[in-house]
């Protein structure tokens, strides 16, 4: 069974940083790309960054310049660090993974974290 585990939420002041990590664990062959994305109250979920496995990056908009994605393919773990925290990131930041199973099958399968919250007071 693979799970997809994260932490670093929290509460943080305007202009704080905080970082998530995300650990991919189980049964698989490799994991392809991994991502965060965000969900406000209200509002859809929405992609903030991802990472293919060789290391490109695609952020959103309202987060570039300051978030950056990275990740450890020796431990399956990506990470997200804030900086320049707002408001406006206030969310349910869930961790992606897109992730092989086995070796004779490239079907990508979908998995997501449980979520973990962030909360940026003004």
């Amino acid at each position: 069974q693979v799970q997809l585990v994260e932490s670093g939420g929290g509460l943080v002041q305007t202009g704080g940083s905080l970082r998530l990590s995300c650990a991919a664990s189980g049964s698989f062959f490799s994991v392809n790309s991994m991502g965060w994305y965000r969900q406000a109250p209200g509002k859809q979920r929405e992609l903030v960054a991802s990472i293919s496995d060789g290391g490109r990056t695609n952020y959103a908009e309202s987060v570039r310049g300051r978030f950056t994605i990275s990740r450890d393919n020796a431990e399956n773990t990506v990470y997200l660090q804030m900086s320049s925290l707002k408001p406006e990131d206030t969310a349910v930041y869930y961790c992606n993974g897109r992730l092989r199973l086995n070796s004779y099958s490239h079907y990508l399968n979908d998995y997501w974290g449980q979520g973990t919250q962030v909360t940026v007071s003004s």
